[in-house]
């Protein structure tokens, strides 16, 4: 097979998305209606196709004729530019990648879904690098050497540009890939229907509406009962997929997160004497660069301001009189489960809920602290059953809050709507954004913390839930929040730079997050 030329080249991944804004209250009912679904005001509908547009412009078709055609691991160069016998602790390292299919022809497009790092085990030491898309089938790969030592470096194909594309069609083709079954309660009478954020029916149809923008969810109405009477949610994967057989195959065990770099020899860095940059204290509203730390002896290290590392008696402090809301998925719950371990005095308040997903409470009454942590709303991905009956939508959620200088907000959102299109997500950003405006309005001595996606694991349910939905996310949602004077825990780049590959990662990570947003509030 002869090499395949490439006539539609593809923006770089790494491109800042240019994103829009709009405005939006929140308010929600049900009704007892048979329709369709609402219509998204005209403003923002216009603007969520501008955002979609922009995503599409970036991802843009590949055909994939023959595996022969994609990027290789092993046929792909990796060159040093600029090699040194003797590298110093803040030196910039830069590799030059020529992607090449698996015939050794030169890729003449770009748009591969690479994951690189840097790493030293025995330090406990690891950093994301940065990567550079030239559309042309060419990548520079940049590493800052954080640390004095010995040096492993690492490329991962994760996927080729061809399963990018794949991927990115098939997410955005219907939301049907997960079954959400409703639990209706009206006495000692309980039925289950299906529920949804779309329904195909004829059914009478049960609409539950949340913010102005009318982000909505539907259950088929069951017969006797009133929409009212919805109690509990619970989910499972449905048997479909959008991807042809050929193109599964892209994402076999075998295919997912290959070393580009396995002839690469490590590299020792020395001191060299080099003096330190002073940084300022870390504050809410600064600007992250990539990488914005790494690890060394197991510990999250900052570098663009000054992180204190916090014992028991400083938490302690820090946390005196502050009023604390968690509100997101189980990545945030970790929090809530951690920190009494590292700040002793607070204890859990029985709520005389069930469940993994109920509302957590940590009190400590003495110092007037209280945390709470509490999921975020549809569309919520689990095999447990979850109480809807006190949904926890997180714009109305910030709407309740009155705020003030010891009330801090940590909001985190993206794992459980990987499966959906991805206006689903889009929409639920520009109404959380919104919501912390109007909070700014009312109270800007509030300190709002956004922690991002977690990476997680690379061969489980690609198409559902692989990271490259996460990694799209992401830049938006940074897009989204970046001239919002919120703090940032970048915690997709933490968890590359641990390698944990877990959507739960441990516990050393769970308190390298916790520390910078202590960092942030105290």
């Amino acid at each position: 097979m002869s090499c395949l030329l490439s006539f539609q080249l593809w923006s770089a991944i790494n491109v800042p998305i240019s994103l829009y804004h709009l405005n939006i209250s929140t308010n929600s009912s049900c009704s007892e209606i048979k329709m369709s679904p609402v219509k998204l005001p005209t403003e923002t509908e216009l603007r969520i196709r501008k955002i979609l547009e922009t995503l599409n412009k970036m991802i843009p078709p590949r055909p994939f004729t023959h595996l022969n055609s994609t990027t290789s691991a092993t046929q792909s160069t990796v060159t040093i530019l600029n090699p040194r016998d003797t590298y110093c602790r803040g030196d910039q390292l830069d590799i030059l990648l020529e992607a090449r299919d698996h015939l050794g022809c030169r890729k003449e497009y770009g748009g591969d879904f690479l994951r690189t790092r840097m790493s030293s085990p025995a330090l406990k030491a690891g950093a994301s690098g940065k990567v550079t898309d030239f559309n042309n089938g060419t990548y520079l790969v940049s590493f800052t050497l954080f640390w004095e030592g010995q040096v492993s470096l690492s490329l991962l194909l994760i996927h080729p540009s061809e399963g990018v594309s794949a991927l990115w069609w098939a997410r955005n083709q219907g939301y049907d890939k997960i079954i959400f079954k409703g639990k209706f309660v009206n006495g000692t009478s309980q039925v289950f229907t299906e529920c949804g954020l779309t329904l195909n029916s004829n059914s009478e149809l049960c609409t539950y509406l949340y913010g102005r923008d009318q982000e909505t969810f539907y259950c088929k109405k069951p017969q006797h009962m009133p929409c009212e009477a919805l109690t509990h949610v619970t989910t499972r994967n449905r048997e479909i997929s959008y991807l042809s057989v050929k193109e599964k195959s892209l994402f076999h065990k075998s295919k997912v997160g290959i070393e580009m770099m396995k002839d690469l020899k490590n590299i020792d860095v020395s001191h060299c004497n080099k003096s330190e940059k002073s940084t300022e204290k870390c504050q809410i509203g600064m600007k992250i660069p990539v990488p914005g730390g790494y690890t060394l002896q197991g510990r999250w290290i900052t570098t663009f301001c000054n992180q204190i590392q916090l014992d028991t008696n400083k938490i302690n402090d820090c946390l005196k009189g502050k009023l604390i809301y968690l509100l997101g998925d189980s990545t945030l719950r970790q929090w809530i489960h951690y920190l009494p371990r590292v700040a002793k005095t607070p204890k859990f308040f029985d709520l005389h809920e069930t469940g993994p997903f109920k509302k957590h409470l940590l009190l400590d009454a003495e110092r007037h602290t209280q945390i709470q942590w509490k999921k975020h709303g549809y569309p919520f991905v689990t095999y447990s059953t979850y109480s809807v009956t006190d949904e926890g939508y997180i714009p109305r959620e910030i709407d309740r809050l009155s705020g003030d200088k010891n009330t801090a907000i940590v909001i985190t959102f993206g794992q459980h709507f990987r499966p959906f299109p991805i206006d689903v997500f889009i929409r639920r950003a520009i109404s959380v954004r919104k919501a912390i405006e109007r909070l700014f309005l009312r109270s800007p001595d509030t300190k709002v913390i956004i922690k991002t996606e977690n990476i997680r694991e690379m061969h489980i349910e690609t198409e559902w839930f692989g990271d490259f939905h996460g990694y799209i996310q992401y830049l938006t949602l940074n897009d989204i929040f970046k001239d919002l004077n919120v703090g940032v825990i970048d915690a997709w780049d933490m968890t590359i730079a641990y390698g944990t590959n877990n959507v739960h990662p441990p516990d050393h990570v769970i308190g390298s997050q916790i520390n910078m947003f202590l960092n942030y509030i105290c």
